[in-house]
């Protein structure tokens, strides 16, 4: 019993430690790994830079007559160009308006009266039947009605200037993002009223320092990014006017909508010399050790080989290595931590290097 026993127990372990089962179904799987290609790109020395995020069509509007705030709309409305966005009491610039309108209706009667006793005049002198004086008087008087009708005419216009900014509208398409009066606010002209964004307008500021101005152009393509995403800006424009104290100068990114917010903080990278065109992979390729730099390569035969390489320029995600790597040599970017050479490895993601940071388009 107690041999049996013995046996029994054996045969379990054995099972545990798998001996006795086919050498096969005790091989490792092969390590996974991501690889992307080695290639030529164009790179820069660059250096971060801060900008923000903004939009070109940010406006606070203003009231343009003195009057009680009526009605404004909420935060968060989303709004056409023409659209009412906030409303002022206008009922005294009604009566204004009545005015002026009927001024204009005095004087216009005035001035048709007064041309047709005009021409009354003038048939009457060319019969001799009327004095030369009288003809004259009414010509003057009819010079004064016109004049007097174009300054009523000017007078109602003004009055309905007055009616029609009493409803301020939204100059462009956006969202309002603040409220900056309440309803009953007795408004001055010029107190302002509410702010418009336009969110899919925007652009990046960034000041640069001076001695970077020389190497990008209206066109360049700048890394942009954050703590939170990344992406790319196309320059639109510089000031190579710089301040003489900061010796810093002024550049605009255009940048997508769909990935920036307007007040995002974020950092440009900035060439600092000209380009040049170097080996580069992805900087999670390099495996740092103490006995140097390198990275591991997939062969053909799905073995990986360790390479040892140098440095040299970065720029992005990209650095240039010196050493014996290829163009479209596939470099592993994630799983290189427990390779060696000869082991035969398992590729489930296959890509390219992305586009090279600060390259001439």
């Amino acid at each position: 019993m107690f041999l049996m026993r013995k046996t029994l127990l054996f045969g379990l372990l054995a099972a545990c430690l798998g001996f006795g089962m086919p050498a096969r179904a005790q091989e490792m799987p092969p390590p996974i790994v991501i690889v992307e290609k080695a290639a030529l790109r164009m790179l820069a020395p660059t250096i971060d830079v801060p900008g923000t995020v903004v939009s070109r069509f940010d406006a606070r509007l203003a009231a343009e007559v003195s009057a009680k705030l009526e009605w404004i709309a909420d935060v968060g409305s989303v709004v056409k160009k023409g659209d009412t966005v906030a409303r002022l009491d206008d009922i005294t610039f009604q009566f204004s308006e009545k005015e002026a309108k009927s001024r204009v209706d005095r004087e216009r009667a005035r001035v048709t009266f007064l041309r047709a006793e005009k021409s009354r005049l003038e048939k009457l002198d060319a019969n001799n039947l009327s004095a030369k004086s009288q003809l004259e008087q009414t010509t003057a008087d009819l010079a004064i009605a016109e004049s007097d009708q174009a300054i009523a005419e000017a007078q109602l216009g003004q009055a309905q200037v007055a009616m029609f900014v009493t409803q301020i509208k939204a100059p462009f398409d956006g969202i309002v993002t603040e409220k900056l009066r309440n309803i009953g606010e007795r408004l001055n002209v010029a107190d302002e009223v509410i702010r418009l964004v336009d969110p899919n307008s925007i652009e990046v500021v960034a000041r640069a320092p001076l001695n970077t101005v020389g190497f990008i152009e209206n066109g360049d393509v700048l890394e942009i990014y954050n703590d939170y995403r990344e992406g790319e800006g196309l320059v639109r424009t510089t000031v190579p006017f710089g301040d003489p104290q900061s010796h810093m100068f002024e550049v605009r990114l255009d940048v997508d909508p769909d990935i920036w917010t307007v007040g995002e903080s974020v950092r440009l990278s900035m060439p600092t010399a000209a380009a040049k065109q170097v080996m580069a992979v992805p900087r999670d390729a390099l495996i740092l050790r103490r006995e140097g730099i390198s990275i591991f390569r997939i062969k053909d035969d799905m073995t990986a080989e360790q390479i040892s390489v140098t440095t040299g320029l970065g720029a992005g995600t990209l650095i240039e290595v010196i050493g014996d790597v290829n163009i479209n040599d596939r470099v592993v970017v994630r799983g290189a931590e427990r390779l060696s050479t000869g082991m035969t490895v398992d590729i489930r993601q296959n890509g390219a290097a992305g586009p090279a940071v600060n390259s001439k388009h």
